[in-house]
């Protein structure tokens, strides 16, 4: 599977975030990448192959 995602894309990952929501707007893409909540602002980051396990799908690109 091609995963084509940037920054700003609006993405939907596996499991849920403790606030409730499962959509993650990404802030910066290297070999690590942040992801930001859409629902609580709250900021993680994660290894990209920790990252594309965990991707359920690509909702904007």
């Amino acid at each position: 599977m091609d995963k084509e995602y940037k920054v700003g894309s609006i993405v939907v990952m596996k499991k849920q975030h403790p606030c409730g929501t499962n959509e993650w707007i990404i802030t910066r893409v290297g070999a690590d990448i942040k992801i930001k909540c859409c629902n609580c602002d709250r900021s993680i980051m994660l290894p990209r192959i920790e990252f594309n396990k965990k991707l359920k799908k690509i909702i904007t690109y």
